[in-house]
């Protein structure tokens, strides 16, 4: 497919349409936009997913909601590295892992952007442990499995942005992370999927966290201890990673827990993951479980 950046989108004033299509603004950071209330125009493709999304009809539309790039049937199940920056793992106290450290979200946990609210589940309330995670993630585009370190790229479709939602009092009561880490709602991602050749290289991507316009995670991406192409490999073998495959790829340092006073998540905060430059701005408004 040829593209740079696709949004996956409900128009403004038909929400019985799901578009999929190219900001026709290359430089516009589309979440940040839509947060601000701007009209977003968007060059409508005839595919309905990013999986393959067609070409451009000549038709434009504005972005109602922004949603994310994959729906959850998509997706099957997210695969998830944990404890990959060199920095975060000091910050954890815990030693550099000699292989990647992988855990799972379920397809339910996939969300949308803002403005879809970003729910912190009733016990994650009560215990006061809802944090965030800034994270790159990769999207495969075929079907992947066995592949080399130096053939990995060729299964990745592109890359967008995700917040790894986690609850940290039942992420430190268990050994294992899938069931801290996959609520329904806690791996939003977008706002674009961007093609992987406008990221050759994605050690020169920036990412930062803003928690109410905050800085509270800022690390480029050579900091990540298991590269893309090693993270693809590792996962395919003797696994078949479908095509609509997430992979989120680990957090910086400055996670909310290691802070001092702790910077958790409440009802009302905002929290943006930056993913600069290209992907953009994926916002995340908190929002209690009812």
């Amino acid at each position: 497919m040829s593209f740079d950046r696709l949004v996956r989108f409900v128009p403004k004033g038909d929400d019985s349409k799901i578009l999929v299509g190219e900001p026709s603004d290359s430089s516009v950071d589309v979440g940040a936009a839509v947060r601000k209330g701007e009209d977003v125009q968007v060059k409508v493709y005839s595919g309905k997913s990013v999986l393959n999304a067609g070409s451009p009809t000549g038709e434009t539309a504005v972005i109602g909601r922004i949603l994310s790039p994959l729906a959850q049937e998509e997706v099957g199940t997210i695969r998830c590295i944990g404890l990959n920056y060199k920095q975060h793992a000091q910050e954890a106290m815990m030693a550099l892992p000699d292989i990647p450290t992988v855990f799972l979200k379920p397809s339910t946990s996939l969300a949308d952007p803002y403005p879809a609210p970003t729910i912190i589940p009733k016990h994650t309330i009560a215990s006061n442990s809802a944090d965030y995670e800034s994270e790159l993630a990769v999207i495969i585009g075929k079907e992947a499995k066995n592949v080399s370190e130096a053939d990995a790229l060729d299964y990745v479709l592109g890359y967008t942005a995700s917040n790894d939602i986690s609850s940290r009092s039942a992420q430190f009561a268990q050994s294992q992370w899938c069931y801290s880490k996959g609520f329904d709602g806690a791996c939003p991602i977008g706002p674009v999927l961007v093609n992987k050749t406008l990221v050759p290289d994605v050690g020169a991507l920036k990412m930062r966290g803003l928690k109410n316009g905050k800085v509270v995670q800022e690390s480029p991406l050579t900091d990540l201890i298991f590269s893309v192409p090693k993270i693809v490999s590792f996962l395919s073998q003797g696994t078949t990673l479908p095509k609509g495959t997430v992979i989120i790829t680990g957090t910086p340092a400055g996670v909310g827990f290691a802070h001092k006073p702790q910077e958790l998540l409440h009802d009302g905060d905002e929290f943006v993951v930056e993913i600069l430059p290209h992907i953009g701005s994926l916002y995340n408004v908190m929002q209690n479980e009812k």
